[in-house]
């Protein structure tokens, strides 16, 4: 099982994210927070713990994705 997965079977909350914009012609920062987050094509879903420091990676590019449910 992937570890998103186990962390949801122990009660650890998590997000989607999905990528509903391209990277290209943005800053590199941002091109590698939406690496950092797993993303990195058009329309891909991550999942990802529900932390502060996810969240202030989706706030810092909220432009080019999503939180799915």
């Amino acid at each position: 099982m992937s570890p998103a997965k186990k962390n949801n079977e122990s009660g650890a909350k998590t997000l989607r994210v999905r990528q509903i914009r391209s990277g290209i012609g943005c800053p590199v920062a941002m091109r590698e927070t939406l690496k950092a987050l797993g993303l990195g094509k058009m329309n891909r879903v991550a999942e990802r713990a529900d932390t502060k420091e996810v969240r202030g990676m989706i706030a810092k590019i909220p432009h080019l994705v999503e939180v799915v449910e």
